[in-house]
């Protein structure tokens, strides 16, 4: 009997402890909002932010050592670890380094962006990092631009339907995403002192849907402020750009960061919608802002503001309930090399294919001589920010060699046998070896130290590089160019010279295979150009303003051009371009047929389903990038002659066929009008135009609008 008692007693004894455990966590629970994962991430902001003292909130929106938001180690905030991006996770040792942004672009793809998304994410949750300082989406005006690569191309929709889809892979992987650099951060030179001088209905149509794109498709939680002013107003000082379109427009409730040294004022990056400034708090700290506070130029309310949007940005991510690192993804991640391998082969443009030298018969070519300051070692990315140091790399030379192990190879001149390792190969004597060999291959173009973030590049090709093109060629004609660049080049005195140019852009640390594949034949190229190459610089419509000496004394960047920049421009202008717009070359051919377009009459603000068929009349399994341009033909301002407001990437054995539908959104038949301050859409017709390119038209239909 005391035995029961005593057993009864020691159950009401555990069962009185554990009520009143879950009493002390309950209290502790609703004293500490912040910490309850099961709380809304707005309640938990608000709680966490009346914790924060005054001081505590001005030393939150300034960074700290470089790549990490201030901890608040008293309430237990853990510092925010960034990394510089687009073509990898690259702050914090070696990592997959992917093909560039013009590279991944120029796939037409989304779902390849979205999978390079989800591979950054596995490497920055590899490496603990939180937000990664990707993607880049400033347009391409000129081929001279020193960050080209890292971008996605010249034109809004295109570049919009790319980020948001690798925003959104790269988000899944419960990493933030940044987008970069709001905005016309066009050129390098003078990026930090110039003024971009820019008309509203041209950045609204051409500057800005890409940003747009990214915070409502893709939800980005992170913009970047550009280093540069738009007409006379830092970004970082800019609440026209930060609050009233980025906030009270398109509904973004994330972190606008400063890029790295672009805050110069206090009170006015205060005010002006910049939440964080990077790396450190040179102007936003407690020394400069208790006194504009005290005197009434800033508001406590614009604080709390900042903080805010910082911490409900961390908390809604996760990242103060759980580690951020992932110790089970390997840093030298073989899915992330699969998914870098596989962006490389789709992005890479086949622009000239004279004979159809290419596919290379592995029956027929027994040697290849690999000639050219880019064939060995491997030449993966461009300079600055974004170039990224990986575990390994395959050049040009190598994946030859990987493809086809029974080709006789040389390097430079060089004989190389398999499995001999090379740092690197010269010989006084490539022309030599190119008439020796079946097969010639020049990688030429530029480099990390050519193409970089900080200074724009020459329009021509390295010093030697056009003469020994010609040489080659004339050695051996059956010559192969692979070109690394982030955009156009002189194509003048050696372009007629060879049969086959492939646009290799930077590839990625697998691009050397993809290139390999893609000249024996194992893979069919895709690619189309994201770009407008013209045939000479003065050709593009950007040109008579761009770098123009007198701007650059007075400091300004002036867009000239308006809305006809790239493709746009041409087409108004009727210039011939080298290489349109939505080109790129297949090894095997592909026919359209059966447009519909319905309604053939909508009232204003109604959707247009467009739907056709693409057939693969060939004989080799492919893919077809067809693309969906509109024309307005009856409207009171000036209109480009065609724009892209559809694409569809379609994988095709020979022979098959399938039907592609896309549907016009009212927002696609739209224009900013300046007047009016508005978006809007006139009556009248519309033409739709199909095909392979913007200048390879296959199809061509019609409908009109009428006023609601």
């Amino acid at each position: 009997m005391t035995a029961m008692i005593e057993n009864v007693n020691s159950r009401a004894v555990l069962v009185a402890m554990v009520l009143l455990a879950q009493s002390v966590v309950s209290v502790w629970a609703a004293g500490e909002v912040y910490r309850d994962p099961k709380a809304s991430p707005e309640a938990r902001t608000e709680d966490l932010l009346q914790r924060l003292t005054p001081v505590e909130k001005l030393d939150y929106i300034g960074g700290v050592s470089t790549f990490y938001t201030k901890p608040i180690q008293r309430l237990g905030i853990p510092g925010i670890r960034m990394s510089d991006g687009p073509l990898g996770a690259r702050c914090f040792g070696p990592s997959t380094a992917y093909p560039a942004g013009i590279c991944v672009a120029a796939s037409w793809n989304p779902e390849i962006a979205r999978q390079t998304g989800v591979a950054l994410g596995r490497d920055c949750r590899a490496r603990g990092i939180h937000i990664l300082l990707a993607p880049g989406v400033n347009i391409y005006r000129d081929s001279r631009c020193g960050r080209n690569f890292e971008y996605a191309g010249e034109d809004p929709f295109l570049a919009g339907m790319t980020v948001s889809s690798m925003i959104l892979g790269l988000q899944s992987q419960g990493v933030l995403a940044t987008v970069k650099h709001f905005a016309c951060n066009n050129q390098e030179t003078q990026r930090s002192g110039g003024n971009s001088e820019i008309d509203e209905r041209t950045l609204r149509e051409i500057y800005l849907p890409a940003f747009k794109a990214a915070v409502e498709v893709g939800k980005v939680g992170c913009v970047m402020n550009a280093y540069n002013k738009i007409n006379g107003i830092q970004c970082t000082e800019n609440s026209f750009l930060n609050t009233q379109i980025l906030r009270k427009e398109w509904g973004f409730t994330g972190i606008v960061m400063s890029d790295w040294g672009a805050t110069h004022d206090t009170v006015g990056a205060a005010n002006g919608g910049l939440d964080l400034e990077m790396p450190a708090g040179k102007f936003m700290n407690r020394e400069k802002l208790m006194p504009a506070i005290q005197d009434g130029r800033v508001t406590q309310a614009t604080i709390d503001g900042k903080v805010r949007h910082i911490l409900h940005t961390i908390i809604t991510a996760g990242f103060l309930d759980r580690p951020q690192e992932l110790k089970d993804i390997p840093k030298d991640d073989p899915t992330s090399a699969r998914a870098a391998l596989e962006a490389a082969r789709q992005g890479i443009v086949l622009l000239q294919n004279k004979g159809n030298l290419l596919p290379l018969d592995p029956a027929k070519v027994k040697s290849v001589a690999v000639i050219g300051p880019n064939s060995h070692p491997a030449i993966w990315g461009g300079g600055g920010s974004s170039h990224t140091q990986p575990f390994h790399a395959v050049s040009v030379f190598d994946g030859i060699r990987q493809v086809n192990s029974n080709l006789t190879v040389t390097l430079n001149g060089a004989p190389v046998k398999m499995g001999e390792v090379m740092k690197s190969a010269t010989c006084d004597d490539p022309v030599t070896a190119a008439k020796q060999a079946d097969v010639a291959v020049v990688c030429v173009g530029f480099k990390p130290g050519l193409e970089t973030e900080g200074r724009d590049r020459t329009y021509a090709l390295p010093k030697g590089q056009m003469e020994l093109i010609r040489d080659v060629a004339a050695a051996n004609p059956r010559t192969i160019v692979v070109l690394n660049a982030g955009g156009g080049v002189d194509w003048q005195g050696w372009l007629d010279k060879v049969p086959v140019v492939l646009h290799a852009w930077y590839p990625g640390q697998e691009g050397g295979r993809a290139i390999a594949e893609i000249l024996f034949g194992a893979v069919n190229p895709s690619g189309k150009l994201p770009v407008t190459f013209e045939k000479r610089l003065e050709d593009n419509p950007s040109e008579p303003c761009y770098l123009r000496e007198a701007d650059l004394k007075a400091k300004k960047a002036v867009y000239g051009e308006g809305l006809f920049v790239g493709y746009r421009g041409y087409d108004r202008n009727k210039i011939e371009p080298q290489f349109c717009f939505g080109f790129g070359l297949s090894y095997t051919k592909f026919e359209y047929s059966d447009l519909t377009v319905a309604p053939s009459t909508i009232t204003e603000g109604q959707p247009v389903t467009v739907s056709f068929a693409v057939r693969n009349t060939g004989k080799r399994a492919g893919a077809e990038v067809a693309q969906l341009y509109i024309n307005d033909a009856e409207c009171r301002v000036p209109r480009p002659p065609q724009e892209l407001k559809g694409f569809q990437r379609v994988e095709l054995q020979p022979g098959e066929q399938k039907c592609v539908t896309i549907t016009l959104s009212p927002e696609a038949m739209s224009f900013f009008d300046p007047d009016a301050k508005r978006w809007m859409i006139e009556p009248g017709v519309f033409k739709v135009w199909v095909g392979a390119s913007s200048r390879d038209i296959r199809l061509k239909g019609s409908f009109t609008c009428t006023k609601r």
